[in-house]
């Protein structure tokens, strides 16, 4: 390709309409994974309260089970995602997860009325499934949409949604608005919102240009959806590039999960994959997203003061959302992990300190908030985002999106274990149950330190170069 046709390419793609609104309907979907994430935070007492009412069970094992089942309903998403959007495309796929967050929430809205406990862990399971189907459909379809110069931009859109819905879901939360006895099943039924108004956005919306040249091979179909989205019909370059890349990828050798486990070249980065994506769940971090509120409580705020505090914990990740995007290129992907798991350490040792020494000591009491609020700080430094990235730039093509497919449901899993067990493990460790996260942090660290090799303006050859000595 000659210099002029270069620089038209890289010049040229930039936003328009049609593009806006493209990724507008996407990253509903991981707002949505925001909302729910946060949103379970302040009604605990009252969903209790409603479960204690009408069952003779132990609430708190039952509340754990409620909030946990969002995450085996995100393990199903997952590869559900996957399999739909290629065999009927991204859109499709989008549309049809639209529709398990409408039923989803439709369960939830309606459980306390119908007084059924099944209907609210039937929706919390299926609008984990959205959740869990919109981490994977919202990026891939973003990503496939944008121009290839705004791909990174647009691609922390997604991270930026989830921030966002995680703090409105917080501010809805609190007790003015629905945080509340009769307010608790409009907060959760909320979660229509999103999907309904993607339900209305989708249709209209075009299908990934890449979609339809390399996977339906309808070239005429890509030209007129291409065209639409860049608002030109100069797209013969974009269009060559596709075309350029599924060669190359037809090329590449195809790897399943087993050859990921078998080859030594490929199992050392897929076990630092792994041990990422269970810094960022095991790290302790979605205690704190499920349970601030009670973890404040617990600090002596009363049930009001935890909740409004609860809000700065979204605040403060979507804050760290904005700083560490222009970081991520600056400082590397190894710096910023270690610094995030440097800083969550120290500072899950000092909540610690904090819930010993709260007691008739009002200024203890809000230092264990901020300390609290500098914990989620530093997790948005790096681990909330570097697991995700990490091993699309430690594998080849021929390895990359089953190594992704594992890091996910791993991701999950380590999601669904924290969620399950934090309550019974508060009741057993009271002011020490951020130890174990602390003692697994401190291991985390040092693995990163001593095997995460830095990707920063390296090529995929040179990373995978790097596990074949």
């Amino acid at each position: 390709m000659d210099k002029q046709s270069t620089g038209r390419k890289m010049s040229g793609g930039g936003t328009t309409g049609a593009l806006l609104y493209a990724v507008s309907a996407a990253v509903l979907g991981m707002l949505q994974f925001g909302f729910n994430t946060g949103v379970i935070n302040a009604p605990r007492e009252f969903i209790e309260n409603f479960i204690n009412e009408n069952y003779s069970v132990n609430s708190g094992t039952v509340f754990s089970v409620i909030v946990s089942i969002f995450a085996i309903g995100g393990m199903i998403g997952c590869p559900l995602a996957s399999w739909i959007a290629d065999k009927r495309g991204r859109k499709f796929a989008l549309i049809v997860n639209a529709a398990f967050g409408v039923i989803g929430a439709v369960f939830m809205g309606f459980s306390k009325v119908s007084t059924s406990l099944a209907m609210l862990i039937i929706g919390r399971f299926l609008i984990g499934i959205n959740c869990g189907f919109a981490t994977t459909a919202s990026p891939t379809y973003v990503s496939e949409v944008a121009p290839v110069r705004l791909r990174g931009a647009f691609g922390t859109v997604n991270q930026l949604a989830v921030a966002f819905g995680l703090v409105g879901g917080q501010i809805l939360g609190i007790d003015v608005i629905l945080g509340s006895n009769e307010g608790w099943p409009w907060l959760l039924g909320l979660a229509i919102v999103p999907s309904a108004v993607q339900c209305v956005m989708l249709p209209f919306a075009p299908e990934s240009p890449r979609y339809l040249l390399l996977v339906q091979r309808d070239e005429e179909q890509a030209r007129r959806a291409l065209t639409k989205i860049r608002g030109t019909t100069e797209i013969d370059d974009e269009i060559k590039d596709m075309h350029d890349e599924d060669r190359a990828e037809k090329q590449e050798e195809k790897f399943t999960v087993g050859d990921l486990l078998r080859m030594e070249s490929l199992r050392t980065p897929m076990i630092i994959g792994i041990v990422m994506h269970l810094s960022q769940q095991l790290g302790g971090i979605n205690a704190v997203l499920y349970y601030s509120a009670s973890i404040f409580v617990s600090t002596g705020l009363t049930e009001r003061d935890a909740r409004l505090a609860s809000i700065g914990v979204g605040s403060m990740l979507f804050i760290m959302a904005l700083v560490s995007i222009p970081l991520m290129d600056r400082l590397g992907r190894r710096t910023l992990q270690l610094c995030g798991l440097g800083g969550m350490t120290l500072f899950s040792i000092l909540m610690t300190i904090a819930f010993f020494t709260y007691e008739n000591n009002t200024t203890m009491s809000v230092f264990a908030v901020l300390f609290t609020l500098l914990y989620v700080a530093f997790f948005g430094v790096g681990p909330s985002s570097i697991p995700w990235m990490i091993l699309s730039e430690l594998f080849g093509q021929g390895a990359r999106s089953a190594a992704v497919s594992v890091g996910a449901l791993v991701n999950w899993f380590a999601n669904f274990i924290v969620g399950l067990t934090f309550i019974p493990l508060s009741d057993l460790l009271g002011n020490f149950v951020f130890l174990p996260f602390t003692i697994l942090l401190i291991i985390f660290f040092a693995f990163t330190y001593f095997k995460l090799p830095e990707t920063k303006n390296r090529t995929i050859e040179e990373v995978t170069a790097l596990f074949k000595k």
